[in-house]
């Protein structure tokens, strides 16, 4: 399958980055890539990764992604993904509360368990999935959602010889409190080179929390996996890592263990960020590339028509951003903390809004389709997970 592809050009990136403007929800192709820059003081706290990792060189400008085949298809509202020890993959869906697992080889799908509790509805219900570190030992799946009162986080023991359906164990819960709404639930979550659990959260609509520290709601949070705050936070006795998200639904890690987020806006500018402990990225003082004293950039920046940027992951020396309103998968190659060109566009409108892209270990990427949340078209076998060769 050849894949289309499109690269925005560096000029039209300036004229429209001239013009800054605001995506809705879970509603909007980059046109500008910048270095982040704030004023505000660099923080003591370590980034994610302090050990030793290899020397790394600029991706290439262009690259390329092909569907090489289907792993799954008729799933309902697929949103967190976890990918099994041996291959096989666990996929929660929204709106039923379920999590079920998917055999790598032949697509088959068994029902795990429903996780209780779980209120859909809007963009909220079971959303982000990860596994513990130690998952070969202790077999806990961690889990972001939404129940009638809040959103938070819990993790479950996975017991595979427990009857198909059953095989979850009551939720044990770690942090409640996460604000919810219709719209803006953040909900990805995953372990970062530190071993510490990461979680992007949205501001559920109410833009004001997402600059209030005392509040979770518009901040990517820092824990223990036992659900404390993490050693060295930037605010002492806080989950709290960074602050000034409108609703974060991608985090992936580099190979230099440099933190990247996917960040919906408003009605203008989507946004990839570097994100760094403590700092302010700007929402809703500032939505894209503003300049402002004490509040970062983000490094690239799109039209929310062409992204509503959700899962990313890092792979080939990129970051691969699935998009929903967009109905494409982007590609920013990095050169260490900046885009080392314009982002290529892949699978534009082939197979409708894409949610979630997860790294596998040999080197292929995972990507859902999202067209059954209701806001999308759903087509014959949707909703799918593909597999795709990167380069």
């Amino acid at each position: 399958m050849r894949c289309r592809n499109a690269i925005v050009p560096v000029a039209v990136a300036a004229v429209l980055l001239a013009a800054a403007g605001c995506s809705s929800g879970d509603g909007p192709t980059p046109f500008g890539t910048h270095t982040p820059t704030s004023s505000a003081p660099a923080s003591s706290v370590p980034s994610a990764s302090q050990s030793s990792v290899p020397a790394e060189s600029a991706a290439p400008a262009t690259g390329s992604a092909r569907v090489t085949g289907t792993v799954a298809t008729g799933l309902d509202t697929p949103w967190g993904v976890a990918l099994l020890p041996e291959g096989d993959l666990l996929v929660a869906s929204r709106d039923t509360g379920r999590i079920t697992r998917v055999a790598a080889k032949t697509g088959g799908k068994t029902v795990v368990g429903t996780v209780p509790g779980v209120s859909s509805g809007g963009e909220g219900g079971l959303l982000g999935l990860t596994l513990s570190p130690d998952f070969a030992t202790d077999h806990l799946v961690y889990a972001y959602f939404t129940t009638e009162s809040d959103n938070r986080i819990v993790r479950m023991l996975y017991d595979e010889d427990r009857p198909a359906g059953e095989q979850l164990g009551a939720p044990d819960t770690l942090l409640r409190g996460i604000p919810h709404g219709a719209i803006h639930n953040g909900g990805r979550i995953a372990f970062g080179p530190d071993g510490m659990l990461y979680a992007g959260t949205g501001e559920s609509g109410d833009r004001g929390i997402a600059q209030d520290n005392k509040s979770l709601g518009g901040k990517i949070l820092r824990m223990t996996a036992d659900g404390e705050p993490a050693p060295g936070n930037p605010f002492a006795g806080s989950v709290v890592y960074s602050y000034g998200h409108r609703n974060v639904q991608g985090l992936a890690w580099d190979s230099q263990g440099r933190l990247w987020a996917s960040e919906f806006g408003q009605d203008t500018w989507d946004e990839l960020n570097l994100v760094e402990p403590g700092r302010n990225y700007g929402w809703p003082v500032v939505e894209g590339i503003g300049h402002r004293s004490g509040y970062v950039d983000p490094v690239a920046v799109w039209h929310t028509d062409d992204a509503s940027p959700s899962g990313i992951a890092y792979a080939k020396g990129s970051i691969w951003m699935a998009s929903l309103k967009g109905a494409r998968l982007w590609r920013i190659p990095l050169a260490g903390r900046k885009a080392a060109a314009p982002a290529q566009a892949f699978l534009v409108n082939r197979y409708g809004r894409l949610r979630t892209v997860v790294a596998d270990e040999d080197g292929s990427l995972l990507l859902t389709t999202s067209n059954t949340d209701g806001r999308g078209t759903p087509r014959s076998g949707d909703d799918r997970i593909l597999r795709l060769s990167v380069g």
